[in-house]
């Protein structure tokens, strides 16, 4: 019996989906990223751009970015580069001001989010209508891989002290893999004022005080396959700095 080729599903839902990618120095991890992005959103059958914001990398990350421009067309990959190093803040805003969907998902390009989780975040956002759904590493079958000791310390370390002094009601606070509807994030990052990881955090914090609803999607997190980690003494003072400011002002 021949076997019969079988189409990518369709969706009726006018939904479109802008997944924003800030980079500094990811040639390496860019072009799986990519791949991965348009391997799942093909199979899913929704509407999807993937914007890169590059923010003047000297490893030649645009320079990567332009030809996976040529490979999968300019409706699907975006490119709008900065000159220099901005900030997370600064890129998001960046991007949604070029994004056309009504739905925006965060996440990292180094590789340690997996694009295989999107159907699922995209799921439970039209299960329950949510304004943002958030990857979580603490709850079900979540978790961290390729991390020492240290980093794990640090991790839950941030995220018990943030627990107990803003209380979110969400368990994963420095998290950066979210999905949110368009005119949700434009209102929490208008108000944002945090920069670094604690950006991460305050968006959660913002969305509670705005009534916004928030839903949680397991995932495994990996840590970077190349390059070097950002997070270094300085980051970490800056986040206590960051959590105490938050708490005295929330």
């Amino acid at each position: 019996m021949a076997s019969r080729k079988t189409s990518p599903p369709t969706r009726d839902s006018q939904d479109k989906y802008s997944i924003l990618l800030p980079t500094y120095n990811e040639r390496e991890n860019l072009p799986l990223i990519v791949w991965l992005l348009v391997k799942y959103f093909a199979e899913s059958g929704y509407n999807y751009e993937i914007i890169v914001i590059d923010d003047g990398s000297p490893d030649g990350t645009l320079e990567v970015a332009k030809q996976l421009q040529k490979i999968y067309g300019e409706d699907k990959i975006l490119l709008r580069p900065r000159a220099t190093k901005l900030g997370l803040g600064t890129a998001y805003i960046h991007g949604m001001k070029h994004a056309t969907g009504n739905f925006i998902i965060i996440m990292d390009a180094d590789l340690s989010h997996h694009p295989k989780f999107i159907p699922e975040f995209i799921d439970k956002q039209k299960e329950g209508d949510y304004d943002l759904v958030s990857g979580t590493r603490y709850q079900g079958n979540g978790g961290v891989y390729g991390w020492d000791l240290r980093r794990k310390i640090i991790s839950r370390g941030a995220n018990f002290l943030s627990q107990v002094l803003l209380r979110p009601g969400a368990s994963d606070l420095t998290g950066s893999f979210r999905l949110y509807k368009k005119s949700v994030l434009e209102s929490l990052v208008e108000r944002c004022v945090s920069k670094g990881y604690v950006f991460q955090m305050e968006m959660i914090v913002r969305a509670r005080q705005l009534n916004y609803t928030v839903g949680e999607v397991p995932i495994s997190f990996v840590d970077r396959v190349y390059g070097e980690s950002k997070l270094g003494g300085n980051e970490i003072v800056s986040f206590v700095k960051g959590l105490v400011t938050l708490f005295a002002t929330t």
